[in-house]
């Protein structure tokens, strides 16, 4: 009998394009050799040219659907997603504080990439308050990454700046990620044994049309590599390689902005993508 592999749950919404959200994540689960459950948060109306409308599923099939789960798997890993409202926000706070589970992975989205707004004031004051302190990792865009900050996120100094305004609102460790900088950076904020810790990952970017889902499906891969054992470095670089590679073998579908191939290790014809990291000096945190 074949061994059990990790099980990673992914708390998201429903993108029907698969570009993004819950069914991208089981894509990326799945290609990271993990067993991916999930609940939904939210059905969408969209496709790859944006987002139509958005509507929350009832808190309590949440509640209900979270303690199903963990009364019947071992989940190694909770990824979060988009969540939509105050109501479930306080949902799953209450689901993570009661299970504990060994990693979480809060990817805190806030606007679609077509800029339809995903969670409002309350509930981002919420996320704040009660999600932010109980994820291991928080993994932002620039954008996302501004709105929580209160500032602006155009390149690495501020992304510094933004990650150590985080550390202070609760967030263990952080990952902004910077893919639509000119030069894809992204940066690791963390707590090493001096104090609060940097490392940068760097890439080319891509030109390409196919990029949506590239938040997800990179929180996703993060939470499946902390549930194979990976330290949180190592695990930023795997997860950065695998969606540069994801965008590289991508290929077009619909007619607005396309999503990255989740599955191209199936494919024999892989294109190579170069990630390196430069580590910084350790500060301590003030």
């Amino acid at each position: 009998m074949a061994v059990m592999p990790p099980v990673v749950l992914t708390i998201a919404g429903f993108d029907p394009s698969s570009g993004a959200g819950i069914t991208a994540d089981i894509k990326t689960i799945a290609a990271h050799e993990c067993y991916g459950i999930a609940c939904i948060t939210a059905l969408t109306v969209q496709s790859t040219q944006g987002v139509r409308r958005v509507e929350a599923v009832d808190a309590q099939i949440i509640a209900e659907t979270l303690q199903e789960l963990i009364l019947d798997l071992p989940v190694e890993t909770v990824h979060i997603g988009m969540l939509g409202n105050e109501q479930v926000i306080r949902t799953v706070a209450d689901f993570l504080e009661r299970i504990h589970p060994p990693h979480v992975v809060l990817d805190p989205i806030l606007k679609s990439s077509s800029g339809a707004d995903l969670l409002d004031a309350a509930g981002m004051h919420l996320m704040i308050q009660r999600l932010l302190p109980l994820a291991e990792v928080t993994t932002p865009n620039l954008d996302e990454a501004g709105i929580l900050a209160k500032l602006s996120v155009t390149n690495l100094d501020e992304m510094r700046e933004a990650a150590a305004r985080l550390h202070l609102m609760g967030a263990a460790n952080v990952v902004i990620t910077g893919g639509h900088l000119e030069k894809a950076i992204d940066l690791l904020s963390f707590a090493g044994p001096r104090g609060t810790e940097t490392e940068v990952f760097k890439a080319d970017r891509q030109r390409s049309n196919c990029t949506h889902g590239t938040g997800c499906a990179f929180a996703t891969a993060l939470a499946c590599h902390l549930a194979h054992g990976r330290g949180l470095p190592e695990a930023v670089l795997l997860a950065k390689a695998y969606v540069s590679a994801a965008i590289a073998n991508a290929y077009p579908v619909g007619q607005g902005v396309g999503p990255v191939n989740h599955l191209f290790r199936m494919s024999q014809q892989r294109r190579p993508s170069a990630v390196v990291s430069e580590a910084e000096p350790a500060h301590s945190r003030k």
